[in-house]
C-alpha cells in the first residue's frame, strides 16, 4: 500500500483524527479539496464549547461532547490556544418557559453534565446585568475557543508527527482491493490514484457524496444541509454581556435557538437561525430581511437591544442527517466491515459538537480501525 491511512477532508474533525491516528501510527495523509484547512462549516460557527446538555441521552453526541469537551480544555491550555471558559445561562422569560428548565437541567445530568444549577432572576443580574430573565440554568464548563487557532495547532501537531498534508486535492474515485482501497484525486496537474489500507470519510458538506463514490449509497446517509446565519451586535453594546445567553428551546426544533455568544475580543453576535436549504446549495448568504426576526427573538432578553445595533455577520451550513420534520438524529461514525469495506470508517452528520468533540471522535475512530 502507497500509505496507511487516508483522511478525507481536513476540517477540525479530520485534523484532530490525524492528531489522534498519528500519535503511533504511521504513513498518514489528509486529503482536502481547497486549499486549506477548515474553509467551510469548520470556521463558519459559533466557536462554542458546549456542555453537552441537550443531546440524547446514550447518544454519540452526548458521549462524545461530555468526554471532548475536557480533552478540548486541557489541549488549548496545554497549546496555548486562546479559550474562554465563560460560562452558559439558559433564560426563562416566562412561566412557560421556567416550568421547563428542570427538566432539562436532569437531562444534562443524565448526560453527566453535573454543574449545571438553576438560579434565580436575581442571581442571573448578578452574573450579567443586563440580561432580563425570571430564571435560568446556568453552565460554568461552557465556553468559546479560537477555532482557528486550534485548527492550525492541530494542523501543526499532525505535521510534527509525520502527516502529509494535500490541499487543493479534490477525490473522485474510490475503489476496494485486496487489503484496501483505491484513492483517485485530482490536483491542478490532473488526476492520480494510490492505495491505502484505511479511509476516514470527515468530508462534513460533502461526506455522503464520499460514501456514495465508495459504493454505499445508503439512503439513511443522505444529508441535509440547513444554514445558520449570525448577525453582529454593534455600538457598543458587545461589551453589555460575558457570558453564553441561549434561550429556553422550542420543542423539536433544528437548533437551540437565536442565542447570544461572545468572541474572545468581546464582541457579541447573535445566531444562528436555521433555514433549510432545500437544494444543497452552499449559500454563505446572510438575508437581510430576517434582521427583525434576530431582533425580536433576542430583545426578550437583551433588552438594551436597538434594531440598528445589529450588522450581518457571516453563515455557516450545518450537514444534518434530518430534513424537516424528521426526528433528531445522532453521528454516524462507524467502521464499514459489516458492508464488506473493512476499514472504510464512515463519519457522516459531524454537525454540532462536532468542534467540541472533535478529539474525543479522534480517539473513537482510533477504536475503530481493525489492525490487519
Amino acid at each position: 500500500m502507497d500509505t496507511d491511512i487516508t483522511i478525507i477532508g481536513a476540517g477540525v474533525v479530520g485534523l484532530a483524527v490525524a492528531v489522534r491516528l498519528s500519535g503511533d501510527l504511521d504513513n498518514i495523509v489528509v486529503i482536502e479539496k481547497n486549499k486549506g484547512f477548515g474553509k467551510e462549516t469548520s470556521s463558519r460557527n459559533s466557536e462554542v464549547i458546549h456542555s453537552g446538555i441537550y443531546y440524547p441521552r446514550g447518544s454519540l453526541k452526548a458521549r462524545l461532547c461530555v468526554e471532548g469537551r475536557q480533552l478540548l480544555y486541557d489541549y488549548c491550555k496545554k497549546n496555548e490556544i486562546p479559550y474562554n471558559k465563560c460560562g452558559k445561562i439558559i433564560v426563562a422569560t416566562d412561566r412557560e418557559e421556567e416550568k421547563q428548565l428542570p427538566s432539562i437541567l436532569e437531562g444534562s445530568k443524565k448526560n453527566g453534565v453535573t454543574s449545571g444549577k438553576q438560579i434565580t432572576g436575581e442571581e442571573v443580574r448578578e452574573l450579567e446585568p443586563n440580561v432580563e430573565a425570571i430564571s435560568a440554568l446556568y453552565y460554568p464548563e461552557s465556553g468559546i475557543v479560537d477555532s482557528h487557532g486550534l485548527m492550525k495547532e492541530l494542523e501543526k501537531e499532525a505535521g510534527r508527527n509525520g502527516v502529509d498534508m494535500a490541499y487543493n486535492n479534490k477525490v473522485t474515485g474510490l475503489k476496494k482491493i485486496d487489503g484496501g482501497y483505491d484513492v483517485t484525486v485530482k490536483d491542478d496537474e490532473g488526476d492520480f490514484t494510490f492505495s491505502s489500507r484505511v479511509l476516514v470519510n470527515c468530508a462534513g458538506l460533502g461526506a455522503y457524496e464520499i460514501s456514495r463514490l465508495m459504493g454505499i449509497d445508503n439512503p439513511y446517509y443522505r444529508l441535509y444541509f440547513w444554514k445558520g446565519e449570525y448577525w453582529g451586535v454593534g455600538n457598543g453594546k458587545g461589551k453589555l454581556v460575558s457570558r453564553l445567553v441561549y434561550p429556553v428551546p422550542e420543542t423539536n426544533t433544528t437548533g437551540l435557538g437565536i442565542h447570544a455568544t461572545v468572541d474572545l475580543n468581546r464582541g457579541l453576535k447573535l445566531g444562528p437561525n436555521t433555514v433549510y436549504l432545500g437544494d444543497n446549495s452552499e449559500d454563505y448568504s446572510v438575508e437581510h430581511s430576517r434582521k427583525n426576526q434576530f431582533f425580536e427573538s433576542a430583545k426578550r432578553f437583551l433588552p438594551f437591544l436597538e434594531p440598528d445595533d445589529l450588522h450581518p455577520d457571516q453563515a455557516g451550513i450545518r450537514p444534518k442527517l434530518q430534513k424537516p420534520g424528521d426526528p433528531v438524529r445522532d453521528f454516524i461514525i462507524r467502521n464499514e466491515a459489516d458492508k464488506g469495506y473493512p476499514n472504510l470508517i464512515n463519519l457522516v452528520g459531524i454537525e454540532s459538537p462536532g468542534l467540541t468533540a472533535c478529539l474525543a471522535i479522534g480517539d473513537y475512530v482510533k477504536q475503530l480501525i481493525e489492525k490487519t
